[in-house]
């Protein structure tokens, strides 16, 4: 039990905080970013 507390002590050193939690929604929903960067779907238009 402490080498599995020790192992995940080592690795909470290393991990990332989430910082788009917000964005998460967007992304289930199909939004497409390119870069980090949301893009606007282009509508198709009728010619």
């Amino acid at each position: 039990m402490a080498m599995v507390f020790k192992l995940v002590e080592s690795a909470l050193e290393r991990w990332r905080a989430i910082t788009g939690a917000h964005l998460v929604p967007l992304v289930r929903a199909g939004a497409r970013f390119e870069n980090g960067v949301l893009v606007e779907r282009e509508e198709a238009t009728a010619a």
